[in-house]
């Protein structure tokens, strides 16, 4: 082995034409992979070694990434695991200083070759520097048309490690400006999003409200029993676009609707079934409830207001109540009236309560609904989530 002090200034007018060329095509190139590949093709060539390597450390100072230069696909799978950073290869770990080694087979610390590897003889080592740190390593062996790697290859090898050090730097920043560009169209996409759907909720939806208002208003004025009809299920149609387009709206905002976005779209809704039907919501969420109820808002809101609206067209009720708490049995939805109600046994199921059911089960959950004529209607909706108790409670009757 010949221990290596400071390289030599003076490197041979082709040789620094070569190292020139080398940093410039560093530069140029701007993906870190491509890069590290490159690093290696590079230093082969500037050293005339016939096999080239870099090893790239992880936060434990072992390799982790292993790239080669003059070993095909097939010796490297005969070849097996790549190394893990002992023997040779660790002393350059631990000292981060250039070596030379004139032949591998008689230096004490190399701990030799697994089977199927090439056998080796001239080694030179040197660190990668990245960020005031040790990237890497750079390995040659089998110095090609001499017996060992010299001087010059070591200066030459120093050089490139240097420029291959602001390379990998370069290309790091091009990465994370990559990332936070990215980052940034992701956020600027959201705020749109947000825009469009804050316009659609307090225009179009505003404005689909206030004819839905004027049209009731016409259909109680109208003599015609059939006219009157007509107007009504324009109505509903209206309710029924509403309704998608504040689907719509929460899709718009995955991540925005959470459990202080669902507390404020049922205290909507509760404002829109006063306005609409006279009849007086009381709203009671726990927030603890609303927090576990958040990843699936679009639906707990949608379920609100198909009961809702069946209080407000059918029950004749002066009070409801809307709540969202937690139970020993899990997660529930409740809406009660003082409503005239109905006998729940034998009244035939309408088009809102299979709605209302389906989209419950759809997620998991069950419904009850709870009702007998002059006591009003209770109806609870259980979703999955973490209650104090475990799982959806079966159906009382």
């Amino acid at each position: 082995m010949q221990p290596t002090g400071d390289p030599p200034a003076d490197l041979r007018p082709d040789r620094s034409r070569a190292l020139i060329e080398a940093g410039l095509a560093l530069a140029s190139e701007l993906d870190l992979d491509q890069v590290l590949q490159r690093i290696v093709e590079l230093a082969v060539d500037v050293t005339g070694a016939r096999y080239g390597a870099l090893g790239v450390l992880g936060p434990d100072r072992r390799i982790e990434t292993f790239l080669t230069v003059g070993i095909d696909e097939e010796t490297r799978r005969r070849i097996g695991d790549p190394p893990s950073g002992r023997g040779i290869l660790g002393v350059l770990i631990e000292e981060a200083r250039p070596i030379r080694i004139d032949d591998l087979r008689t230096d004490p610390r190399a701990v030799g070759f697994p089977p199927n590897h090439p056998q080796m003889r001239s080694f030179l080592g040197a660190p990668v520097r990245a960020s005031g740190r040790v990237f890497g390593n750079l390995y040659l062996t089998d110095k090609q048309h001499a017996d060992a790697f010299d001087e010059q290859d070591e200066a030459a090898l120093v050089v490139l490690a240097a420029q291959a050090g602001v390379a990998i730097e370069n290309a790091r920043l091009v990465r994370e400006m990559g990332r936070a560009q990215r980052e940034l169209r992701r956020l600027e996409l959201l705020e749109e999003r947000e825009r469009i759907a804050r316009e659609l909720h307090d225009g179009v939806i505003q404005s689909l409200f206030a004819v839905g208002m004027g049209l009731q208003g016409v259909a109680a004025a109208i003599d015609d029993e059939g006219l009157a009809h007509r107007v009504e299920s324009a109505v509903e149609e209206i309710d029924v676009a509403i309704r998608d387009l504040r689907n719509y709206i929460f899709g718009l905002r995955p991540g925005i609707l959470a459990e202080r976005e669902l507390d404020k779209a049922l205290r909507e809704l509760a404002e829109e079934i006063e306005e609409r039907y006279g009849t007086l919501v009381a709203v009671d969420l726990d927030d603890a409830a609303a927090a576990g109820l958040s990843a699936r808002a679009a639906d707990v809101v949608q379920v609100a207001r198909e009961a809702l609206s069946n209080v407000g067209r059918h029950a004749q009720a002066s009070t409801c109540r809307l709540s969202v708490r937690r139970t020993d049995d899990g997660l529930v939805l409740e809406i009660d009236d003082d409503g005239r109600g109905f006998d729940a046994t034998r009244a035939p199921q309408g088009m809102g309560l299979r709605n209302l059911r389906e989209r419950v089960e759809g997620c998991g959950g069950r419904v009850e609904i709870v009702s007998s004529p002059s006591e009003g209607t209770t109806v609870r909706a259980w979703f999955p989530g973490e209650g104090r108790g475990d799982g959806i409670p079966a159906p009382t009757r």
